[in-house]
């Protein structure tokens, strides 16, 4: 998974400052930044009537702490994400280590059988080789 860290890195200016401003944009820290100064707008828009108070709603208080909030949703989303994929890539690599396993015992088994087919065999010839001796003897 090193290569996958190595991925996220910024590859000119432009990508590391949109990578360095949204981390820092993207932290709930950044949220409660953003609130406070929400609020502090917040007494001029109750005094100048409902038309502002739900502009300052939508366009301040909702834009400047929703974003980071978001973002905030969307970087823990990614994490977990990432976690059950990395999880997945392991379970994937124990299951073809299995595959692995049974395909060699299989090939064992296989041999072990062939094995022991000979070993009838050639039991079977020397039953038939001891029983034409007894049978051999008996007539004499």
């Amino acid at each position: 998974m090193e290569q996958h860290e190595a991925a996220k890195k910024p590859t000119n200016f432009n990508n590391w400052l949109a990578v360095k401003i949204t981390d820092v944009v993207g932290t709930m820290w950044c949220a409660y930044i953003f609130a406070i100064l929400a609020l502090i707008s917040l007494p001029q828009a109750i005094q100048s009537g409902t038309s502002a108070l739900i502009g300052w709603i939508a366009q301040t208080f909702l834009q400047l702490v929703l974003l980071s909030i978001i973002m905030v949703g969307q970087k823990v989303a990614a994490e977990k994400s990432d976690r059950q994929l990395e999880q997945t890539y392991y379970d994937a690599e124990a299951l073809l280590q299995i595959s692995d396993d049974m395909h060699k015992l299989v090939k064992q088994n296989v041999t072990l059988t062939q094995q022991v087919s000979e070993l009838l065999g050639q039991n079977t010839q020397l039953t038939e080789q001891i029983n034409k001796l007894i049978c051999h003897k008996g007539k004499k």
